[in-house]
């Protein structure tokens, strides 16, 4: 009996020390900080990137006034996914209006089309002093790549003009308006509608204390018929029918000595030049200057760098730096 209840002590003794043990180490389970997961690091967009020119579609988000910034970004490519159907984005350019970090909006880009699973565009991001709806922070306009050809003649890209002065346009696609003031929308609309039948359309206030009326469109159309040669610049317009061309991402100038501007030109030419093209095939440029002193510095250059170029230049509130005094950029004619 003494025999037997020795080993049913000794039993007893082992089962008490693994249940110690087990509820012990379910204890430690509970209290060990979870691992923490590192996130893959997002890429930047693209500086340039090439599309081919006759399955270019142009199309521009809707405008939404639910929430910060940030959520007006993912909402509007939300909707860039859905309006492009199987097109591949290759371009973006957002205008910004508001408080919010304009940064964020490169961010988002990299975010959503990383998550699903989809080439980075170029992104051009520009502050504005208004949008046409209250509480709208952000429109933004994309260049995407059909897969089939749509624009077989080729593309017409036409520098801002004077609303008053627009004629209509046969083939229009996209028409971007920069106003003065957002008061007299409806009137200048109805302009526009005429000059640009069935192109979609996006109205900005390029600042919000604008000292000279302006109310004037930049806009992109279809070719009916080729142009003579592969590319034609004239009257303020650059018809091209190249297989290919290249577009940029904007480069940034800070400070604005002519040393600082031509540093924003050097990158942009280093940007082209990976995908076989030079200054010497660019036939647009949109240029973001922030002062009229830097305007005029700008436009110097640009007829330095640039042999024969159409494009827009004007004032605008802001750039995503603090420290940016302008912002440029391009579209190349490719092989």
């Amino acid at each position: 009996m003494e025999q037997m209840s020795f080993r049913a002590a000794i039993v007893l003794v082992l089962a008490t020390v693994l249940a110690v043990s087990a509820s012990a180490q379910k204890n430690k389970k509970k209290t060990e900080e979870p691992v923490t997961q590192t996130l893959p690091l997002l890429k930047d967009p693209p500086s340039a990137v090439a599309a081919e020119t006759d399955r270019l579609i142009f199309v521009v988000s809707p405008l939404s006034n639910k929430g910060l910034l940030s959520q007006q970004v993912r909402d509007a490519l939300k909707a860039l996914l859905r309006d492009n159907h199987t097109a591949t984005i290759v371009k973006l350019r957002a205008f910004v209006a508001g408080s919010g970090d304009m940064r964020r909006v490169s961010t988002i880009v990299s975010e959503t089309f990383t998550e699903h699973k989809l080439a980075l565009p170029v992104v051009s991001t520009i502050e504005v002093g208004a949008l046409p709806m209250e509480g709208a922070q952000v429109v933004i306009e994309s260049i995407a790549v059909e897969k089939k050809a749509v624009n077989p003649s080729g593309l017409a890209f036409y520098s801002a003009q004077p609303v008053p002065q627009l004629r209509p346009l046969t083939g229009a696609l996209r028409a971007t308006c920069f106003l003065s003031s957002l008061d007299d929308l409806a009137k200048v609309k109805s302009k526009v509608d005429v000059a640009f039948p069935g192109a979609t359309l996006n109205f900005v206030q390029s600042q919000r204390l604008g000292f000279e009326p302006q109310d004037i469109c930049e806009s992109v159309a279809r070719l009916d018929a080729p142009p003579a040669e592969p590319v034609v610049i004239a009257n303020g317009a650059a018809q091209v029918n190249t297989p290919k061309i290249v577009l940029t991402g904007t480069q940034m100038a800070f400070r604005d000595t002519d040393a600082d501007l031509r540093l924003a030109f050097d990158r942009l030419r280093k940007a082209l030049e990976p995908l076989g093209v030079t200054y010497k095939d660019v036939f647009w440029a949109s240029a973001y200057p922030l002062t009229r002193p830097l305007e005029e510095k700008v436009r110097a250059m640009e007829r330095e760098f640039f042999e024969h170029a159409a494009g827009t230049m004007l004032l605008f509130e802001g750039l995503p730096s603090l420290d940016a005094t302008m912002a440029l950029d391009v579209i190349a004619a490719a092989k």
